[in-house]
């Protein structure tokens, strides 16, 4: 099961990779949140699994933080992307 998710997961990344759109920083974000993710989906999933109610909230408080991370990877590109698009208006 691990190995078909990561396999899922590369043939997005890569498929986000191939967006012409997309500079290195904003492609590299996104490929960092995403993989952030699906961490977070695995230890969801490790939580499901969990043997003690210790162990269970103790992967879900990881898996709630990961997913925070991934929003905050995604939040600071987008704030750097509107920050380079009003310099570049600027000309600073």
């Amino acid at each position: 099961m691990k190995k078909l998710i990561v396999a899922a997961a590369a043939a997005g990344l890569m498929s986000l990779a191939a967006c012409g759109e997309k500079n290195a920083n904003e492609a590299a974000a996104e490929n960092t949140s995403a993989a952030i993710e699906n961490t977070a989906d695995n230890l969801e999933a490790a939580a499901d699994n969990a043997t003690t109610a210790n162990a269970e909230n103790a992967l879900e408080n990881a898996a709630d933080n990961a997913h925070s991370a991934a929003d905050n990877v995604a939040d600071n590109e987008a704030t750097a992307a509107d920050n380079a698009v009003a310099a570049n208006a600027t000309g600073k």
